[in-house]
Order: C-alpha cells, then structure tokens, then sequence
C-alpha cells in the first residue's frame, strides 16, 4: 500500500512537471550572475541572452549578485524555486570554492541542476609592455633570477584568475607574489600602471588592451591557441609542460527543477550556440561556444573541482 502511494505521488510530480515545461516560460527568467558589470561574465551574458530569448519566447534578465567569490550568487539560486525561472551563471567558483570556504551553505555538486556549458574562454597571461620580458621563458628566467621581486595581481584570493597562475607558479617552481584585489576592474588598472607588474586575465577582457599595445600577451592557458590571438602560444607551447587552465561558464537551474524544463533550456542553448550571429559574437568577445549534455556538465564541475583542491592544498591558499 505504501509503494503505491509513492509510486503515485512520483507519477504526479512528474505530470506536474511535464504540464509546467508545455507552458514554461511565461515570464521572464532571471539569470543570477554572482560577478559585476564589465566583466568577462557579463560579456558572455549580454552577447548570448538576447538570443536565447528568441529561442525561449520570454527575456531574460540579468540579475547582478558580486560577492564571496559568487558565493552569494549561488546561495541565492540554490534556495530559490525550482520552477525555471531564477537561473545561475556557473563559473570555475562552483568547483573551486568548496575547497576554499568552510562550511558553505550550500553545495555546489548537490544543490544545482546543471543544464549545460554555454563557452570556454583561455585566460592570457599579460604582463606590462615595461616588463623587460617578451616570452614565458623570460619571464620565468627573470623570477628565478629575482625571487619574491615580481608581483601579480587577480581579482581575489581563491578566484580561478589567482588559481591560474598559481599553477604556473607550482610548475615552474618560481616564487612571484601574489596581489589580490576585490575585483578585476582595479587589478587590471593597476597592471596597467605597471604595479603589480602582471597576472593572467580572461581573454576577452584583456584583448582590447593587448591590440592597443598596453599589454604584452605571452600566452594563453587554453590547449590550443585562440582564433584570435594567432601569434600567441599555449603555456605548453611556451615550454610550461601539463598546463591547462580555462575559465568555463555554464547555466544551472536549483536542484528539483522538472526534467523536462532543464530539457527545454538545454535545447534553447543548444540552437542559440549554433546561431551564425552568437558564433560572431563570440569570436569578437574571444569567447569559444560550447554545450554539453547536463550529465557532462555535472562530470566537468567534478573534474575541476578536483585538479583545484589539489592547487588550493599545496599552496596553502585561504579565502579573504
């Protein structure tokens, strides 16, 4: 008698759920982004939403939640309704934050329906055109020369920019210190103005600083070289051997949400990515697209969440 109670209280919910996804959305969708305006995130928002409103039939909005290395922004959808309508912006922070904070309250592997990847982007690594270096290598040869003499700056302790080159610093056995800021926009003046004299930035950001010369890229963290930067090598290629390191983002629903309306979103994103005018948009913005299957998404989270504790442990990093 109770395994037919059950079994009928599953076969409602799921028939709620599926009348749900016939009319979902029916107002607009709010997508939590737990980074301010300008930043590499929001270029990817305001380049791929439009889009994917026309897909969906409803606008979506951008609700801006900066915070806690967007550990406010991802408390707030995972306690929100699941009923497709407040969405997160997934960044590097949900695989790598669990091993930066103590006692999160929320988790970001259990409390969120993934619904699939939406781009990839390399970060480059700039350094200042007075930096009398012009290649990884010199760069390299420089700090082993000087010890503890250069500075690099990032957005905040703990942020996958900071985690970047803390990997290079581990693979490269160099000792350059680190400048953390509590965002990207003063971290860039800075490096602009020669102190701190570098740091690794996300691709579309730095791009418009690199063209006009006020920076020197030296390469880029991705596997391959960016569409975009031609001339620039991968850190492998620039002799740091095992280096990868990409900023991804990606849309996730609160767990709970009905299968079929992740489907529904993960379909809109799917054609929207394929969309010749996002494909351009992206390009302009270094931006690579990218879907996966949500069941992919979850694998990559997981993955990522494991090759960063490991860089956390051993460099003793701590939240700030």
């Amino acid at each position: 008698m109770r395994m037919g109670r059950w079994l009928a209280i599953g076969l409602a919910v799921l028939l709620a759920g599926g009348a749900a996804a016939q009319t979902y959305p029916d107002k607009p969708i709010k997508v939590v982004n737990g980074f301010a305006p300008g930043g590499g995130t929001d270029l990817l928002l305001r380049t791929l939403l439009p889009k994917l409103g026309e897909m969906l039939g409803q606008q979506l909005i951008i609700d801006y939640r900066p915070g806690a290395g967007a550990n406010l922004a991802m408390d707030l959808v995972a306690k929100a309704a699941p009923d497709g309508y407040t969405l997160l912006m997934g960044s590097p922070g949900l695989a790598i934050n669990p091993s930066l904070y103590k006692d999160l309250p929320f988790d970001p592997l259990k409390d969120f329906a993934p619904i699939s990847l939406i781009g990839t982007v390399p970060n480059v690594l700039v350094v200042n055109p007075a930096l009398p270096v012009h290649s990884v290598a010199e760069l390299v040869a420089l700090a082993r020369k000087e010890p503890g003499k250069l500075n690099f700056a990032s957005p905040g302790a703990g942020s996958s920019l900071h985690l970047s080159a803390e990997l290079f610093k581990a693979l490269e056995k160099i000792d350059i210190v680190h400048v953390p800021y509590k965002g990207g926009a003063q971290a860039m003046t800075d490096v602009l103005a020669g102190k701190p004299e570098m740091m690794f930035q996300v691709l579309g950001v730095a791009l418009p600083y690199i063209e006009s010369g006020k920076l020197r890229a030296l390469a880029v963290t991705s596997a391959e070289r960016a569409a975009v930067l031609p001339n620039v090598p991968t850190m492998m290629e620039a002799g740091v051997k095992n280096y990868a390191a990409v900023t991804w983002n990606g849309l996730l629903a609160p767990a709970g949400t009905p299968q079929p309306i992740i489907d529904k979103l993960h379909a809109a994103v799917v054609k929207a990515l394929q969309d010749p005018s996002i494909q351009e948009g992206y390009r302009k913005i270094g931006q690579v697209p990218a879907f996966d299957t949500p069941a992919e998404f979850q694998a990559l989270i997981r993955d990522e969440a494991s090759k960063w504790s490991r860089v956390i442990k051993d460099a003793n990093i701590q939240a700030q």
